[in-house]
């Protein structure tokens, strides 16, 4: 182990070494010595131990009574700092106590504070902020962050812990990252996989409110267990008054449960829109429904690979704008080989025209084209597309709310929490899963709280 390196001024008149205490970089506090630790058994990465203290003025007052307080030495507090150059830092902080020389004072002995080293802390504020922005940004674990930091997994969790009640739960702070929404999406996702866990399933609320610009910078507003009416109901009725009068518009999937709670916990005005993706792969289950059903009646079992309506399955949910001649030449051959009856080619048809009205040039046009698909589709012979046809049909206001006339608000769907359940399966992957729902819930809300820097970034700028 090499000798500490104890920068020049310290033990002279000199005073502190201003460039360690700007390569430290915490204000008010001097760097007196800096010692490497070889890698052992504790510390696989070594150690790097940085000495420091404050220099306070020579009298010190108490601060209950006013009285001149009486100098007790200093005391060493060890806490883990973000890590430097690649090694783990251990920062030793010589505290300096006092006592009150009244012996009728109530305040007896105290030591000293700094605002990066919280009393009893086993963390400096600046190892817990970058654990914090790495998360966030760096798509790593809390256990791969303690090993970096040299603490115990619990030790940075803890922490984690605290800087959540305090940026994430805290009244003021969660009142600040709900305002200025207007639209909000909502979906569920399965947050543990097994099957004999009955809370499995989660509601994620998502903001989807678009900016001058018309784009829309989605962020996991908050995430609670089950997957029901009530329970979007319920976080609903949990926030304020502002935030529930503010929202204009709903994005969800075609679920009634939040629907209904859409309906009765938000205002009537509150405009909500189907999403254009699940309604058009509801058209797309139904007409490979068709595929299955034609096929099983044809050739008496279900599709195999030479089979014609079987090698055109993906082809089928092409769109029509993107076929090839070749492309065009392999559907016209399978459909006139396995499709007798033409109900394959009639579903078909049905799929691409319900597809073109996302599609169109103007929302009065996508408009026109979704109003013929919900006064048709549910009086086709076909069964599976006239099916299709009633379930759109009940909602025919939400699927027309898509075509909105004014361009800020044209094209309303649930693309944004689509996104965030990609970066919440990433971080639960990361994670090799979890246990517990509040520590999965912290870990989400920051992967996905929209602060990532790409988040930010504008088109064309690079």
């Amino acid at each position: 182990m090499r000798p500490p390196y104890k920068p020049p001024g310290h033990e002279g008149s000199a005073g502190p070494c201003a460039l360690a205490d700007e390569l430290l970089g915490l204000e008010d506090l001097h760097l007196l010595s800096v010692e490497r630790l070889q890698p052992d058994t504790q510390h696989s990465r070594g150690l790097l131990r940085l000495t420091v203290q404050t220099h306070p003025p020579e009298v010190v007052a108490c601060r209950t009574c006013g009285v001149l307080a009486a100098d007790q030495g200093r005391r060493e507090h060890r806490l883990a700092d973000a890590p430097c150059f690649g090694t783990p830092v251990q920062l030793i902080w010589r505290k300096r106590r006092w006592r009150c020389r009244e012996p009728r004072c109530p305040t007896g002995v105290w030591s000293e504070e700094h605002p990066a080293l919280p009393t009893r802390a086993k963390l400096t504020t600046r190892a817990v902020a970058w654990a914090i922005q790495t998360l966030r940004w760096g798509d790593s674990t809390v256990s791969a962050l303690a090993r970096q930091l040299g603490v115990d997994w619990h030790t940075l969790m803890n922490a984690i812990r605290a800087h959540a009640a305090d940026h994430l739960d805290d009244e003021p702070t969660r009142t600040a990252r709900l305002a200025g929404v207007d639209t909000l999406g909502v979906d569920e996702h399965i947050w543990r996989p097994s099957a004999r866990h009955r809370d499995r399933a989660v509601t994620s609320i998502v903001d989807l409110t678009r900016d001058e610009h018309g784009q829309v910078h989605a962020r996991l507003l908050d995430v609670t267990l089950g997957r029901s009416g009530p329970v979007y109901a319920t976080w609903i009725r949990q926030q304020t008054r502002e935030f529930v009068d503010g929202i204009t518009h709903a994005s969800l999937d075609p679920f009634r449960g939040y629907a209904n709670a859409i309906r009765t916990e938000l205002p009537e005005d509150t405009v909500t829109v189907l999403d254009a993706f699940h309604v058009v792969r509801l058209a797309s289950t139904a007409m490979d429904e068709v595929r299955r059903r034609v096929q099983q009646d044809t050739l008496g079992r279900r599709g195999h690979r030479n089979d014609p309506l079987y090698r055109i399955r993906r082809l089928l949910t092409t769109a029509r704008e993107n076929l090839t001649d070749r492309g065009w030449a392999r559907l016209e051959a399978a459909l006139q080989a396995g499709d007798p009856g033409l109900e394959v080619t009639v579903a078909w048809y049905a799929y691409q025209d319900l597809r073109s009205m996302f599609h169109a040039p103007t929302p009065s046009a996508g408009r026109v084209i979704a109003q013929r698909v919900l006064d048709s589709f549910h009086r086709c012979p076909i069964p599976e597309i006239a099916r299709l046809g009633r379930t759109l049909r009940s909602w025919r206001a939400e699927v027309l709310a898509y075509f909105d006339d004014n361009p800020q608000r044209y094209g309303i769907s649930n693309g944004g929490t689509e996104a965030i359940n990609l970066l919440i399966e990433k971080t639960r992957r990361l994670a090799h899963g979890f246990r517990n729902f509040s520590n999965y819930r912290i870990r989400i809300l920051l992967a996905a709280d929209g602060t990532r820097p790409w988040r930010r970034r504008r088109h064309g700028s690079g």
